[in-house]
């Protein structure tokens, strides 16, 4: 009887352990699957970018979008997708280089190189860029609030 006592113990013991890795899996999981789905936000918006996709770029960003450019020049959401969906700026390409996500409950800030090949009124141009960008979750999904480019 006191071996089946000692044998009970020791799987209570290694039940609880296994349980306890489990949460810690499960928590560490949810931080890596919030980073990825920004991530993922940042890839369709610069997909959507190329694409001139108005009805991605509408879904993509926030209603009270701040969009900075290097320039200095900022734009509501409304000029963002206009300037993108109808502006002379043809993107061809975008990458986001050395990308860093920190996600703090429902705000995501990303930090990259932008690097994108393009036409500028038909003529061939090539831009790389520093970007801040805030995305915040709303319901299930990441949208860009916030965007500043800057110079290298």
């Amino acid at each position: 009887m006191n071996n089946l006592n000692q044998y009970k113990m020791k799987y209570a013991k290694l039940l609880c352990f296994t349980i306890f890795l489990g949460f810690l899996q499960v928590s560490a999981q949810k931080t890596t699957t919030e980073s990825d789905q920004v991530a993922s936000a940042v890839t369709e918006l610069y997909k959507a970018m190329v694409d001139r996709n108005e009805k991605e770029l509408e879904k993509l960003t926030a209603e009270d979008l701040t969009y900075g450019h290097s320039s200095g020049e900022l734009e509501d959401k409304e000029a963002y997708i206009h300037a993108v969906v109808q502006g002379p700026y043809d993107y061809l390409s975008i990458t986001a280089e050395d990308q860093t996500i920190t996600v703090t409950g429902k705000n995501a800030v990303v930090r990259h190189r932008f690097i994108a090949k393009a036409n500028n009124d038909g003529e061939p141009s090539a831009l790389t860029l520093g970007v801040l960008m805030v995305y915040q979750k709303q319901g299930k999904a990441w949208k860009l609030l916030a965007r500043q480019g800057y110079k290298l």
